[in-house]
This record gives C-alpha cells, sequence and structure tokens, in this order.
C-alpha cells in the first residue's frame, strides 16, 4: 500500500468514486464546488493505494483553536468495502498521526456518528476518546448530502 497526498482539485476528483461509498449521490460537480470552496481553508486529503487503485481517502484540516491551539481534525475516512481489513485505515491513522506530529499539532480530532459503532470501536482502539459533543443545528435540510 501506497500513501499519496493530494492537495489540489486535479489530485482529489479523480478518485470521487471512493467518496461515493459514503455519499452515493455526490456528482462531480457539487464535489468539485465543495472542494473549491475548501481547499483555500487548509484543507487537503490522503489517498491509500494498491496497484495505482485508490482505495481509501481521509480529508484533514489543520487548523489552531484557543482551547488547544494547533490541531489535525481528520474528515470523511473512507475505507472501500473491499479493501476493509488491509490495514489501510490504520496506515491512515499512522501517517496523518505523524503527519500532526510533525507539524506541531497538539491534538487530533474526528467526528464520528453516534451510531457508527465499528468507528467508534476503531477509533478508541487507535487511541482516540471522546472530549464531549459535537452540537449541530440543522437549517437547511436538502443542502446536506
Amino acid at each position: 500500500m501506497e500513501v499519496r497526498e493530494l492537495k489540489s482539485l486535479e489530485d482529489m476528483l479523480p478518485h470521487l468514486e471512493v467518496l461515493k461509498e459514503l455519499y452515493p449521490n455526490l456528482d462531480e460537480e457539487s464535489y468539485s464546488r465543495m472542494l473549491q470552496d475548501m481547499l483555500p481553508h487548509n484543507y487537503a486529503q490522503i489517498g491509500i493505494f494498491i496497484e495505482n487503485t485508490c482505495v481509501a481517502i481521509s480529508g484533514y484540516w489543520l487548523g489552531t483553536k484557543l482551547w488547544c491551539g494547533p490541531y489535525l481534525e481528520l474528515d470523511n475516512v473512507i475505507v472501500c468495502e473491499k479493501a476493509r481489513g488491509t490495514g489501510a485505515g490504520k496506515l491512515i491513522q499512522h501517517y496523518l498521526e505523524e503527519k500532526a506530529k510533525n507539524l506541531n499539532c497538539t491534538i487530533m480530532t474526528l467526528d464520528a456518528y453516534t451510531t457508527n459503532f465499528k468507528a467508534h470501536r476503531f477509533y478508541y482502539n487507535q487511541g482516540y476518546a471522546p472530549k464531549g459533543f459535537h452540537f449541530i443545528k440543522i437549517l437547511y435540510e436538502e443542502g446536506l448530502t
């Protein structure tokens, strides 16, 4: 397995099919538009490739908050069904943890849906623990993917 940094629109768009495992209705036009909004705000992705085929993707954000200082936030960690159990998820975690350390981040964060128990178990095993609640208020339901 090979990890590749995906830092530009041109790097990210060809791997839309991986994102469709989580967001089946995501189309290229919407994905492109969202990436164009996100990229200027410290967003990037890594891809895990087996024989030149992308089998997993994780977006990540770099930022700073008053309560923790510099941090790296994982966003939409997706491992294709056919690649689950190959270690791709652990490779994503290890790679981004090293990146966060090299950037002097104090913490790594992520959100996981309250009903995604498999993800909870995986993240606990990777050393994550809940710190609080991530509250949301839906203002425009039709805009959710």
